[in-house]
């Protein structure tokens, strides 16, 4: 089913929440709806691996060529980059937020001037790996970044995982927040005011 993102492009940076059984569909349907508008897609893995996930994506028949990985889980969690991964940029680990900036802010530039996208999968999982201010700070850094250079953000986050601090400061990053498990004449989706 299509996402209700119709209001990206005068807005430029969204809340998603999800439910933990949903969030991997949710996840798959984000990038199939940004792809067939045109976005390059820049995927922050800090809950699946870019392996996992670039399978997934060809099942739904997601063309890849419109998608980079930055893989905040897999050196972590393998203790090597695998082979075949070039495509793909790695970070130690998911509370290594420094290279992760660096990494978010080299590959923004590459894709300077094309419409781009960034979705960061998930924001609930960072919490495994460092405390919600210091999460707090790093999206404020990330949201600051993205409307400087005029692209768009999608941060996923399975809504119950959050504390309500942390939801609320998240909320007053983005331009809008979406619910996509409440659904709203037929369609998951839907902007949430």
């Amino acid at each position: 089913m299509p996402i209700d993102f119709s209001r990206l492009g005068e807005d430029k940076l969204f809340l998603v929440l999800s439910t933990a059984e949903m969030l991997k569909r949710n996840n798959t349907q984000i990038i199939h709806t940004l792809t067939g508008k045109g976005y390059r897609v820049v995927v922050i893995t800090t809950n699946q691996p870019s392996a996992v996930l670039k399978k997934n994506y060809i099942n739904e028949n997601i063309d890849l060529s419109k998608v980079t990985f930055i893989d905040a889980i897999t050196k972590y969690a393998l203790g090597k980059i695998p082979p075949g991964q070039e495509d793909c940029r790695f970070i130690n680990s998911p509370s290594n937020l420094t290279d992760l900036g660096i990494a978010i802010t080299e590959v923004l530039h590459n894709y300077g001037g094309e419409k781009t996208c960034l979705l960061f999968d998930s924001v609930s999982t960072m919490l495994i790996y460092i405390p919600s201010t210091n999460i707090s700070k790093f999206i404020h850094f990330i949201t600051s970044k993205l409307r400087l250079v005029d692209a768009a953000g999608i941060f996923l986050a399975v809504e119950k995982g959050l504390d309500p601090l942390l939801l609320t400061q998240l909320t007053t990053y983005v331009d809008g927040t979406i619910d996509m498990d409440i659904p709203s004449a037929g369609s998951p989706g839907v902007p949430v005011q």
